[in-house]
């Protein structure tokens, strides 16, 4: 059985649908990804998984249990970091450590989890006089506290910098290792190719797509990007009529072709038969930022055409 099951979620405000028919299945001990536009639907979406807003129809269950009907036993199971949160100003960050264990059976150690977030220095600061990314550690170790089964992290690395963020990737990829289901929201899709196994893509409110990163990025239309100067003319048809070209584009002498492997094969032999070098050749692969903004643009204009 899958450790969180969401079957047609809907969720509307003021009549209007936020998410609309969501379903999507997350296995234990994966690190699931969510990504979407700002105003998707990404945070209500995980907000019902997590039982704090009650759906309008369909379901949702976590470890077979209901998040709103069941609140209290889904609370001992997972953690969450929420978006947006705070605690009170004077409570330092060893109080909110130990207050957040006491809520637990059988909580974590929270020293190696300060630690591990560079929060070690910082025990004894109130949490007003933290930084933005201090914060943002802090309410990861508090999602992490309670040894959950499943732990939701929205946003997890906004305010970081590079070095934080790296440590804390490695940290969440100890965390699944050691068994816990991981549901990540981020909008950093270097972040999502890194650590998730699969990723939903949601849009306007419906899934626009769910699959591994690399099935995703393979089908970008621009799954990889040919660019080059010749040293002689081209003809610009014959470069078009290649195999699964997606895009030509010339940039004053410089040629940039879209397309699939199969392509750079024939933009080679091309440049081989006519005896033409070149010069600066970059082969260079697709990302999950290519295929997100193929996804996106595809449901904008499907739900233009429904409207």
């Amino acid at each position: 059985m899958p450790i969180i099951e969401v079957n047609g979620l809907l969720k509307a405000y003021r009549g209007k649908p936020v998410v609309d028919g969501i379903s999507f299945a997350v296995e234990e001990g994966e690190i699931f990804g969510v990504l979407g536009p700002n105003g998707a639907g990404k945070t209500t979406t995980v907000e019902c998984v997590e039982g704090l807003r009650v759906p309008d129809a369909g379901t949702v269950r976590v470890a077979g249990l209901d998040p709103v009907a069941d609140h209290d036993r889904v609370t001992r199971l997972l953690g969450a970091q929420l978006q947006e949160s705070e605690l009170q100003p004077k409570i330092t960050v060893r109080e909110a450590l130990e207050l957040h264990s006491a809520f637990f059976p059988r909580p974590a150690d929270w020293r190696p989890l300060a630690e591990r977030l560079g929060l070690i220095d910082k025990l004894g600061t109130r949490f007003a006089k933290l930084s933005g990314g201090q914060k943002q550690r802090l309410f990861i170790a508090l999602a992490l506290v309670g040894n959950p089964r499943v732990v939701v992290l929205d946003e997890l690395t906004t305010g970081l910098d590079p070095r934080a963020r790296r440590d804390t990737w490695q940290l969440i990829e100890d965390v699944r290792d050691s068994g816990v289901t991981v549901l990540l929201v981020t909008h950093f899709m270097e972040e999502a190719q890194r650590l998730c196994g699969r990723i939903a893509v949601i849009d306007k409110g419906r899934l626009a797509a769910l699959d591994t990163p690399a099935s995703l990025i393979g089908r970008s239309a621009a799954s990889t990007v040919i660019s080059f100067t010749p040293s002689l003319p081209l003809d610009e048809r014959e470069l078009a009529t290649l195999p699964a070209v997606g895009s030509l584009t010339l940039k004053g002498d410089r040629i940039e072709i879209t397309g699939t492997d199969e392509t750079v094969d024939a933009v080679l032999s091309l440049l081989a038969r006519h005896r033409v070098t070149a010069g600066q050749l970059r082969v260079v692969d697709a990302t999950l930022d290519d295929a997100f903004l193929d996804l996106t643009t595809a449901a904008t204009a499907t739900a233009a055409q429904e409207a």
